[in-house]
């Protein structure tokens, strides 16, 4: 199972489709798109400040209450998400690019990804935060955190187990060059080494 499904059973999928007043098949298709640049740019602060240094960062953004906030009743707050996009981009630019790319990819008008990108970046936070388990001793989050990005990383490649895998490209599919932000050609290279570290 990969990370769209994963979100669409937790219902955010839904919630997203809601907050934007599209069809909630059109907000997994832009969900599909988005999400290896989203992952992205969590594996790039992985590598950079460590599992330790990424679940840190989490929490300070809100940890696994950005997923209650998407799954809630309420309007989804986009601000946290923005700040999530922030962190893990770095730029506006990088957003709009990456909103750009995905809008060639699927034929999704490129306002609505964009539109899209916080409200996504703030429940693969809060999934990721909740499946660390934020609220245990630092020790535990960086083994969970560790496992679990491994786990969505290898979820994002369509992992042996997926029945989906095959015919989704591994959730990857033609839009692997958009998770490859540091340009050298091969992003499951760049995913497989992330895992791979964190298993070391």
């Amino acid at each position: 199972m990969n990370l769209t499904d994963i979100l669409a059973q937790a219902g955010g999928i839904e919630s997203m489709a809601k907050d934007l007043g599209i069809p909630p098949a059109m907000a997994k298709q832009g969900a599909e798109a988005l999400l290896p640049a989203i992952l992205g740019g969590f594996k790039k602060q992985a590598q950079s400040g460590g599992i330790e240094g990424l679940g840190g960062l989490l929490g300070q953004l809100g940890g696994g209450g950005l997923l209650d906030s998407v799954l809630g009743s309420q309007p989804t707050p986009i601000a946290p998400g923005n700040e999530v996009l922030g962190q893990i981009f770095g730029s506006k630019d990088v957003s709009r690019t990456v909103a750009g790319q995905a809008a060639a990819q699927t034929g999704l008008d490129s306002g609505l990804l964009k539109k899209m990108l916080p409200i996504l970046a703030m429940m693969v936070a809060g999934y990721m935060a909740k499946q660390g388990g934020q609220s245990g001793a630092s020790g535990g989050l960086s083994g969970g955190l560790g496992g679990m990005l491994g786990n969505v990383l290898g979820g994002a490649l369509g992992g042996g187990t997926a029945p989906s895998a095959g015919g989704q490209g591994g959730g990857l599919g033609g839009l692997g060059k958009m998770l490859d932000m540091d340009g050298d050609g091969n992003p499951l290279d760049d995913i497989m080494g992330m895992v791979n570290k964190m298993r070391g």
